[in-house]
This record gives C-alpha cells, sequence and structure tokens, in this order.
C-alpha cells in the first residue's frame, strides 16, 4: 500500500469557484481555477469586510428593562421576551467579500487531455499543467504574500485586477494603476466603498523573465517571455495607501542574489512553517490504492470508500490550518468569489466556529487555537459593553455572530433573541482551555478572560426557584424554541451547562483565592438537568416547556459535547438520557454542521453506529465540491467550510478521546472503520498519541512529556461502574505501549 494522498487533483481546469482550488495562510487565501486560457486566481483576506451599518451598531441598552422580563418569565409569560428589545430591525454583521481576481488572458488553446491541476496539502501549492504550460501559487506563511508564478515558452499574456465579481455592487469607487520600473511593473487596484472612509487596495508586483513587457490598460501585456512572476497583497486601509512603499516591501521579498531562482526561495520559506504543521497527525485506513489515485471529484462520488475518508481527514486539516492565522476560519474558512456571501460569512458562536475548530489541540494544531485567541481577546471590550447594556453586568457577554472587526451583541430579532443568550464565552473560551490543558502552560489572558465570565454570572444569577435553586432567566437555547413557548424562556440545558462550567473552570484557574471558593459555590447552588417524559435529556429544565426535536442545532447536549460533564463513565443516567434526546433529534433542514455535531455527540457517548449514520449523512448527501471544500446543505448548496473543517474532529473523536486524567481508546468505531492508524494525536493530559487498530487487536504509543497518572479506557462503558477502567501511571520522556485485545 503507498498511503494517504496528501493533497487532490482534476483532469480539467475548475468550470465553478466553488471547484477552484485552495490555499491560504490565515490572512489571505487564494481560489486557483487552473485554465490556460484565463488563468483565474481569486484573492481574498481576512479584514475584507464590506460596511452594512454594522461597524457603528451597538448592543441594545436594555438592563432597566431586565427585573421585569424575568419577573414576566418566572411568573409563566412564555412570551415576556418577544418585547425585549429596542426595537430595531435585524442588522446582519459586515459581509466578508472577495477582493479581486488576477486573471492572466492568454491566445486559446484547444482542450487537451494532458491537462492536470493539483493541490499538494504538504505545501500549499496549486499547480496546473497543460503542455509546456504551467502555473503554481501558493500563499506563504512566512512571508505573508501571495505567489504565482507561469513558465512557458513564448509565454504572452495579458495581466489585470478584476473586482468585478458576482454580487459585486456596482457603486464601489474603483481605480486601476500601472507602472513599469526596472524591478518590474506594478499594478494596483483601489476599492473604496461607497459612503465610506473605507478602502482596500491590492498590489502585485510583475517580475518578467525574457520577452517584453508593456502597460495594456487596466493591466500589462506581456510577450514572448519566459516565465512570469507574481507577488500580490490586499491592504485594508483608510485615506490614501502608498503604493510605492508596498511594492518596495515586495521587492524586498527577491534575493538579492541572481542566481537564485526567486520561486524557489520563496517556498523554501513558506514551507518550512506550513510542511511541518500540517504533517503532524494523519489517518491511515489501508484503503485502495486504486481509489486513493482518483481525482478528487470522482471519489466523493464512493461514499463508502476509506480512501474518501483518508482524503477528506487530510484536506480538512488543510484548509483549516490555511484559514486560520488573523483569525479563525469563517463559515466559508477563508474563502469567497461571491460579493453575497450567506450569512455575510460570519463567525457563527452558537455552532458553526467551534465545530470547525473543534479538532484544534487533538489533531496537533496550534495555530488554528492562536487564531482563535486572536478573534476573542481582540474583542474582549465589545464583550464588557454587551454585559454592561443588556444585562446591567459587570464581566462579559460574547455575540452569536461576528464579523471579526466588532464583538457586539447587535444581530439579533424575535425569531433569533441571539441578544439573550449567555453561553457565548464559555464556548469560545473552551477551545482556549483544551489547548492549555494540552500543552501544560497556562495563558494569562485565558485566566484573566475566565475570571470575567465568572464576574458576569455573580451579577446575572441573581434568581432563584422555589427550591432555592438559581434560574437562567432569561435563557436561550440556539436557534430553537420549546414547542409551547416562545424563544426567550428560563433554564436552557446549554445556559446551565455554560455556566457551570465557566464558574468552575475559573475557580480552577485561580484556585486558593477566595473568588474560587464564591465560584465554585455559584456553581454548586444552580440547577440539574431534567429528564422528560420521552426519558431524554430536555432542552428546558423548567418542567411543562415541551422539546421542539426537529432542529438542526443540538445545544442541550453540550454538556456531552464539547465538555464532559455528561459522560457514560461518569454520570450514566445522564448519558443515557443524552443518547435518548440523540435518537429524538430530527435534522431539520440537513444542514451539514448538524449531522457532524451529532456525530460529535454519538462519539462520545460511545455510539459508533450512530456515528456511521451521520458520516453517511454528509458524504451521501454530495456535500463536498471538486475542491474538497463543502457545501452547507446536500446537493452542494451553498458554499461552507463546516463539513470539511469538522469531519477531521469526529473521525479523532470516534477513535480517541482524552480529559486532563482520562484516556479513551476506539470508544466510537464504526463498522465500516475495521483497520487503520491514526497518528500524531494531541491528548488533554499533554500526550502524543499514535494509535493502530484492526480485527485481531489494537497498539497505542503513548509519549508523555508529563508524569501522572491516568484513567485508561478502552470500551465505552455501559454503566457498571469501573468494568472497564483501569489506572495508567506515565512517566515523561518515556514511552508506554499499550497493546489491546479485540475491540
Amino acid at each position: 500500500m503507498s498511503g494517504p494522498t496528501h493533497g487532490t487533483w482534476e483532469q480539467a481546469p475548475a468550470a465553478r469557484w466553488e471547484d477552484a482550488f485552495l490555499s491560504g495562510n490565515g490572512r489571505h487565501g487564494i481560489m486557483v481555477f487552473g485554465d490556460p486560457n484565463v488563468d483565474r486566481v481569486v484573492v481574498n483576506h481576512h479584514s475584507l469586510v464590506r460596511p452594512n451599518g454594522g461597524e457603528h451598531a451597538r448592543p441594545p441598552a436594555l438592563a432597566d428593562e431586565l427585573p421585569l422580563l424575568q419577573d414576566r418569565l418566572l411568573a409563566g409569560d412564555v412570551t415576556a421576551a418577544e418585547t425585549f428589545t429596542d426595537g430595531r430591525e435585524l442588522q446582519w454583521v459586515q459581509p466578508f467579500h472577495p477582493a479581486f481576481q488576477i486573471r492572466l488572458n492568454r491566445s486559446a488553446t484547444e482542450v487537451r487531455e494532458d491537462h492536470r491541476r493539483e493541490v499538494d496539502f504538504t505545501t500549499g501549492v496549486c499547480t496546473a499543467v497543460r503542455g509546456a504550460w504551467q502555473s503554481e501559487a501558493f500563499v506563504s506563511r512566512a512571508d505573508d504574500v501571495i505567489v504565482h508564478r507561469v513558465t512557458e515558452p513564448g509565454l504572452t499574456t495579458e495581466v489585470t485586477l478584476d473586482h468585478q465579481l458576482p454580487g459585486a455592487p456596482g457603486n464601489l469607487a474603483v481605480g486601476h494603476g500601472t507602472v513599469l520600473t526596472p524591478e518590474g511593473a506594478l499594478l494596483t487596484l483601489r476599492v473604496r466603498y461607497p459612503g465610506s472612509d473605507r478602502a482596500y487596495t491590492g498590489v502585485t508586483l510583475a517580475v518578467v523573465t525574457g520577452g517584453r513587457t508593456r502597460t495594456s490598460l487596466p493591466g500589462i501585456r506581456i510577450e514572448n517571455a519566459g516565465a512570469l512572476l507574481l507577488l500580490t497583497r490586499v491592504r485594508r486601509h483608510t485615506g490614501e495607501l502608498d503604493v510605492l512603499a508596498e511594492a518596495r516591501e515586495l521587492r524586498a521579498l527577491l534575493p538579492e542574489d541572481a542566481d537564485q531562482d526567486p520561486y524557489t526561495v520563496l517556498l523554501a520559506r513558506h514551507r518550512a512553517l506550513h510542511r511541518p504543521a500540517y504533517l503532524r497527525a494523519g489517518l491511515d485506513l489501508d484503503a485502495d490504492d486504486t481509489e486513493r489515485a482518483l481525482p478528487g471529484s470522482e471519489l466523493v462520488r464512493r461514499p463508502k470508500s476509506a480512501a474518501l475518508l483518508e482524503r477528506l481527514f487530510a484536506a480538512g486539516r488543510y484548509h483549516l490550518l490555511s484559514a486560520s492565522g488573523m483569525l479563525p476560519p469563517r463559515l466559508t474558512g477563508l474563502w469567497t468569489a461571491d460579493w453575497n456571501t450567506a450569512w455575510s460569512g460570519a463567525f457563527t458562536a452558537d455552532a458553526n466556529l467551534n465545530l470547525q475548530t473543534s479538532s484544534a489541540a487533538a489533531a496537533a494544531l496550534p495555530e488554528v487555537t492562536e487564531a482563535h485567541a486572536a478573534l476573542v481577546h481582540g474583542q474582549v471590550d465589545h464583550w464588557r459593553d454587551n454585559a454592561r447594556a443588556i444585562f446591567g453586568a459587570r464581566g462579559v457577554v460574547a455575540p452569536a455572530h461576528t464579523d471579526g472587526e466588532s464583538g457586539h451583541v447587535y444581530h439579533f430579532s424575535r425569531e433569533y433573541p441571539l441578544h439573550l443568550w449567555t453561553a457565548g464565552a464559555d464556548w469560545l473560551l473552551k477551545p482556549l482551555v483544551d489547548h492549555d490543558e494540552t500543552w501544560g502552560e497556562r495563558d494569562p489572558r485565558t485566566t484573566a478572560l475566565l475570571a470575567e465570565v465568572a464576574l458576569f454570572y455573580e451579577d446575572f444569577l441573581t434568581r432563584t426557584d422555589e427550591d432555592g435553586r438559581l434560574v437562567v432567566v432569561p435563557s436561550y437555547s440556539p436557534e430553537n424554541r420549546p414547542a409551547n413557548a416562545s424563544w426567550g424562556s428560563v433554564n436552557a440545558a446549554m445556559d446551565l451547562s455554560a455556566a457551570r462550567h465557566a464558574l468552575r473552570t475559573a475557580a480552577r484557574y485561580h484556585q486558593g483565592t477566595p473568588e474560587a471558593d464564591r465560584w465554585r459555590t455559584l456553581a454548586d447552588r444552580l440547577p440539574p438537568h431534567r429528564i422528560n417524559a420521552d426519558g431524554a435529556l430536555a432542552e428546558w429544565a423548567v418542567p411543562g416547556l415541551e422539546d421542539s426535536y426537529d432542529h438542526r442545532h443540538l445545544s442541550h447536549l453540550y454538556g456531552v459535547w464539547p465538555l464532559d460533564e455528561i459522560t457514560p463513565y461518569d454520570t450514566p443516567g445522564l448519558a443515557a438520557a443524552a443518547r435518548r434526546a440523540l435518537e429524538l433529534r430530527g435534522a431539520e433542514n440537513d444542514s451539514a454542521h448538524g449531522h457532524l455535531h451529532h456525530a460529535l455527540i454519538a462519539a462520545r457517548l460511545g455510539d459508533g453506529e450512530r456515528v456511521a449514520h451521520a458520516l453517511d449523512q454528509v458524504l451521501g448527501g454530495d456535500f463536498f465540491h471538486a475542491s474538497l471544500m463543502s457545501a452547507h446543505y446536500p446537493r452542494r448548496d451553498v458554499y461552507n467550510a463546516d463539513a470539511a473543517h469538522t469531519l477531521p474532529a469526529v473521525l479523532i473523536e470516534m477513535l480517541v478521546q482524552s480529559t486532563p486524567d482520562r484516556l479513551v481508546l476506539l470508544p466510537a468505531v464504526p463498522r465500516t472503520c475495521p483497520r487503520g492508524r491514526l497518528s500524531g494525536i494531541r491528548t488533554r493530559f499533554g500526550a502524543r498519541l499514535d494509535l493502530t487498530w484492526g480485527p485481531d487487536g489494537a497498539m497505542a504509543v503513548l509519549m508523555p512529556t508529563r508524569t501522572l497518572r491516568i484513567e485508561l479506557r478502552t470500551s465505552p462503558g455501559d454503566g457498571d461502574g469501573d468494568r472497564a477502567a483501569r489506572p495508567l501511571d506515565l512517566v515523561a520522556g518515556e514511552d508506554h505501549v499499550l497493546s489491546l485485545g479485540a475491540w
């Protein structure tokens, strides 16, 4: 067997932008079509969001009205929250949009069978070849520049920067510039948003080998050259940008030694950062080599193929890494070629962002968590504004939607009262806590922010029920409502789990302080989860509120995943109720994130068959484009990164799960994955893990960085106490080999 493929390929150029191959460095992203006649590269940048009024929006000032709302909800008024608003219309966050496309127009050639385009996940290079023509493009993680080289004997082409992609507003102020210098031709494109002082500028330096270069507005024309190297950056700015200074920075990236090939030098610097990160972890399912060799568009039509899972695992980690840097991935990762991006291309924190980044710690991608931390810590002041304005509280409240620029809560409506949601800060901080546990060092920024979350709960959790238990009021379970009540309610299961987790985690981080004791006491006063008449964990802990089962979100099972509040080992009764809730949950509109969220929870509950079913819905639902980026709905409807980025987490969770003091091996392996090897996984108790499994048994190699005792489990457990558990002593620096029987 040759091993999994670290890339994907096609036999023809991309006819749709959704099929274009992707590269990125977490700031700039590119979409590469690979067409020799019109060699198009769509340029994206995380900072490009279009002003729409959201940039000035602030959270609603509702704190004075909060006590009355709480009184009404506690008195049984199930529609009280519908009037808890300042009367504004729904305001979407600023929409993410593409910058422009680099177009290389070349004399049309006939269709040939030797065309091949591919993307190499180990380097991030997108290559297209037809005959003597070759185009290569990548985004440098070292130099933050888009690098595009085209080679062909007698290369003749026109190069332009073109913002006119689908949905581009007609009232943009657009200016082109072209200057020929001894170092190369400089192309610029400035785009100013209407009614705004904000603009962005694309700057491309074209270095031509041989031939003749002349201006041909709005771009340049190259005739009879041997090679063309394009270096491109995008800058978001106000006022005027010094494009000559930008050009000097691009020129400075080129080697001074004329004998050195600039492309080779630039690629080597980038590869030194990208390749080790990508190769830290891998999955080998012993797939058929013939299927491994298939183009991606053919492989995705084989939903039962182990080779497909291997390639999607590799592509998911590659795309996740490539989309993460300045910020974590958006709903579309870092890529779009349409100015009308669905749901504004936002960061959606009530499920999507959290699902997309869910593999970061275990799949050895700290770069993703660092990008996530940049988003979180860059918005803390706005989170404080939200807490004060809406709830009159100290501390912080996170928004459910953000454009990456504003952290204010302003996207809400009657049907989506997202301003009532208080669990967001805990969910957004959970990956940062996982990172600390995995790598063994606590980030002081996380420590400080956990305290602010706890302070919010101190001020917010002031109402009690007849038993003296604290009540979360108002409460909201994204994006669902009780069958017999309105959206804003009392004691949503997610809010209870998040408050408990936030308070106890803050206390752990601040161990030995008076505040820690106070926060633990507050957590202990929260009510338990409720099991409804169907035997399922109820989405609202208040008796009388009826569950709405057919919904894409699984917010009420937050205690199962991503938290460890409900497990088959520690809380078997609640785990059984959670499993029943999962059985009753519908798929609503078949959103990819709903199916994979379902799979992650099923894996935590040890239900391999339910994991397999959820995977079948996605793999068999035609969710993946030829680029191996995914769609939100079946039949490749609406470009969206949820499935692409979440799938690696599902595959890891069904094979390995960890907490700071527990390791679970092979908890939920579907029968469709009878053998394989998972390597480079990181655990939350500070060890690297390689796992090999097959019908006759399994072997795990642990490489710990800390000395400690953990609990080892090799089956999901069934409520019989510690039947499947045993202690395991690990010593830092000493490999530990585990041989397991048939599973």
